[in-house]
């Protein structure tokens, strides 16, 4: 009895992991939520200027006296471009192996 009680909670939470990784994948894989991200984590806040473009500037012009919470900075901004980078590659190297 205990034994099948554990077989059943383990294959449920089989079945949710597995879900939440369909999710994930389903998310990063989707150019509307990809395209939102960098329009607003990567570039926020807009104003004087986008927050990435002046860390990047920045990082160019030596990296001189960044933080490590400016490099996070950088990693946090940067990351919805580099999903999007990703999904470019992809997408050309499904279409050239077509």
């Amino acid at each position: 009895m205990v034994w099948t009680e554990f077989q059943r909670l383990q294959k449920l939470l089989d079945d949710r992991l597995q879900l939440k990784y369909t999710l994930m994948k389903d998310l990063i894989n989707n150019w509307k939520i990809v395209i939102l991200l960098c329009l607003t984590i990567g570039l926020a806040p807009f104003f004087p200027e986008p927050h990435i473009w002046g860390k990047v500037k920045w990082i160019m012009g030596g990296a001189i006296n960044m933080q490590l919470k400016d490099w996070f900075d950088v990693l946090l901004h940067g990351f919805p471009f580099i999903l999007l980078l990703r999904l470019l590659i992809l997408k050309i190297s499904k279409s050239r192996s077509q």
